[in-house]
C-alpha cells in the first residue's frame, strides 16, 4: 500500500516520474479524509496549500529540477511549529485563531527540500500535560483505548497511521520519544542545538528540540538532514556541520560498545518490555556490537531538576497568557502555572546546579560505551482510564515514564526511539538509544541496524 511505503521507495517513484506530486499529495489527503475522524491526529488540514505546493513540485520535477527525496513528499507538523497564512493553535483556546506571518525555520527547510505541508498536528494544550477540553485527543492506531504518547501524540499517530510520510514533533522531556514508542515508529530527540526552534512556540527553552517522526530510521535520516544546522534566530543552535546521516547507515555493528542500563530495567518496567529490550541488545551483539551492563547515575536527581526547570521555564513562556488569560486555560495546565508561579527562584538554582552535574555523569558512561541501550517507556501504552486526557496523571505514573526520558532533556544528549517488539496484545515497545553530544548519525546507524534486523517496520495497525 503506497501510504505505508517510505520516503525513499516514494521519492524514487515521484523521480522517475511514475507518481506525481500531485498523485501523491491526493492520496495522502483521500487517507485523512477516510480516517481522521476516527484518529483525530490534525487539527488542521491544509488541502488546498498542499495541493498548490505539490503542483508547483510536479512543475519543478517536470522542468528537470528535482531537489531530492523529499521533494513532492507529504508531511505533518505539529501545531506550535509556526506555518505561513496556516493556522498554529498550540491546541489551545487562547491561540485557536493565530495565523503566522512566516514559517519557522524546520518548516522553510523542508519547504526548501520541495516537501508538501498537509495539514498540523494535533498536541497537548501548549504541548503541557494535558488536552485542551476543546481538543478532541489523538486516537492509539494500534489500539484506540491506550496512550498516544502525549504531546506530539498527533505526529505518532500521523507518522504510524499512513496518514503523511513524516512528521514534525518536539520534545522537552520525552513528548516525542513517548509518541514514537507508543505509536510504533521512528523518533529523533536531537543534540540540543542541533535544529533550530525558532518560530516554534516554547515549552521550556532550555530543554525543547524538534525533530522527525516516521516509520523507517531511513526515512528519519533524509528528514534530520533537511531540518538540522544553524540558524543566527536561534542563539541556542550548533554551529556544527550537518552530516549526511544516510550515508552512515550500516547493519555491522563492529567494533561498536553498547551500555545495557540494567540499573533501569530494574525500575518500573512491565515485563514485556523488559523482554523486547533484552532481545534487542542480543541482536545488537549478534551483528557485532559489544553489549555490557552500565548503571545510569544520577535519575532520581535528575528528574527532580528537570521538573523544576520545567515548570518555572514554562511559566516565563506564557508570561504573555497567564495570568491575564487564566479561564481560557484548562484547570489542569492553569494549576501547573499556578504552581510555577510559587518556585522559589533558589530552587530553579539549585536545578541547574545539578544539570551540570547530571550532564558530566552521564557524558562520562561514554568514556566506556559509545550508546547507551534502555527502554524508551518503561510500561506498554497505559490505557486511557489511567492517563485520561485533562492530563491528571497519577504521580507515580508520571514519574516511572519521565526517568527513561527526562535526564537526556535535561543534559542535551540525543535519543532515538525505534521499535523493538510488541506485546502479546499487539502494543508497540520501544527502544531508546542515547549517545554523547552530537552522536545522531551514530544512533541513527544502530537504530537502522536493528530495524533491518528485526523488521518491526513491515507490522501494520489494524486502521485499513
Amino acid at each position: 500500500m503506497l501510504h505505508y511505503d517510505s520516503i525513499a521507495e516514494v521519492a524514487a517513484l515521484v523521480e522517475r516520474r511514475e507518481i506525481s506530486p500531485v498523485e501523491l499529495t491526493r492520496a495522502c489527503l483521500d487517507r485523512i479524509e477516510a480516517l481522521d475522524a476516527q484518529l483525530h491526529a490534525f487539527i488542521t488540514v491544509s488541502a488546498e496549500f498542499a495541493l498548490r505546493q505539490a503542483r508547483r513540485a510536479e512543475e519543478e520535477i517536470a522542468a528537470g529540477n528535482y531537489r531530492g527525496p523529499l521533494h513532492g513528499i507529504p508531511y505533518g507538523a505539529k501545531d506550535l511549529i509556526d506555518t505561513s497564512g496556516i493556522r498554529t493553535t498550540c491546541g489551545s483556546k487562547i491561540l485557536r485563531e493565530r495565523v503566522p506571518a512566516e514559517n519557522a525555520t524546520v518548516v522553510s527547510r523542508l519547504h526548501e527540500a520541495g516537501a508538501v505541508l498537509v495539514g498540523k498536528l494535533v498536541m497537548t494544550e501548549f504541548a503541557g500535560i494535558g488536552y485542551h477540553p476543546d481538543v478532541v485527543p489523538p486516537q492509539n492506531p494500534w489500539h484506540a483505548g491506550h496512550w498516544t504518547g502525549q504531546s506530539s501524540s498527533g505526529s505518532g499517530v500521523a507518522a504510524a497511521a499512513g496518514l503523511s510520510f513524516a512528521t514534525l514533533g518536539t520534545d522537552t522531556g520525552g513528548s516525542l520519544r513517548y509518541p514514537a514508542s507508543a505509536c510504533g515508529v521512528v523518533g529523533v530527540k536531537p543534540t540540543y542545538g542541533r535544529v533550530s526552534r525558532h518560530g516554534v512556540f516554547p515549552l521550556a527553552e532550555s530543554l525543547d528540540t524538534v525533530g522527525p517522526i516516521t516509520r523507517t530510521v531511513d526515512d528519519a535520516c533524509i528528514v534530520l538532514n533537511a531540518i538540522a544546522g544553524e540558524d543566527e534566530r536561534d542563539p541556542t543552535s550548533l554551529r556544527d556541520p550537518v552530516p549526511d546521516y544516510r550515508a552512515a547507515l550500516d547493519t555491522d555493528l563492529r567494533p561498536l560498545r553498547v551500555g545495557l542500563a540494567e540499573s533501569m530495567l530494574d525500575r518500573v518496567v512491565d515485563a514485556e518490555v523488559k523482554s523486547a529490550v533484552e532481545a534487542a541488545a542480543r541482536v545488537m551483539a549478534d551483528l557485532g556490537a559489544a553489549v555490557e551492563p552500565v548503571t545510569v547515575p544520577m535519575i532520581d536527581e535528575a528528574v527532580g531538576a528537570w521538573g523544576n526547570l520545567f515548570v518555572a521555564e514554562c511559566l516565563v513562556a506564557h508570561a504573555d497568557y497567564y495570568p491575564d488569560h487564566a479561564p481560557d486555560y484548562s484547570e489542569a495546565l492553569r494549576l501547573f502555572l499556578e504552581q510555577g508561579s510559587n518556585l522559589p527562584g533558589t530552587e530553579y538554582a539549585r536545578a541547574h546546579l545539578t544539570r551540570l552535574a547530571v550532564r558530566r555523569a552521564v557524558s562520562l558512561l561514554f568514556d566506556a560505551a559509545d550508546v547507551l541501550a534502555l527502554p524508551t517507556m518503561g510500561r506498554l501504552p497505559p490505557p486511557l482510564t489511567e492517563f485520561p486526557a485533562d492530563g491528571i496523571i497519577p504521580q507515580e505514573s508520571a514519574g516511572a515514564l519521565l526517568s527513561f526520558t527526562a535526564p537526556f532533556a535535561l543534559t542535551g544528549h540525543p535519543a532515538v526511539s525505534v521499535p523493538c517488539g510488541f506485546s502479546e496484545g499487539g502494543l508497540p515497545i520501544g527502544l531508546q538509544l542515547v549517545g554523547p553530544h552530537g552522536s545522531e548519525a551514530l544512533l541513527l546507524k544502530v537504530a537502522g541496524a536493528i530495524e533491518k534486523a528485526i523488521d518491526w517496520s513491515e507490522r501494520r495497525p489494524p486502521v485499513g
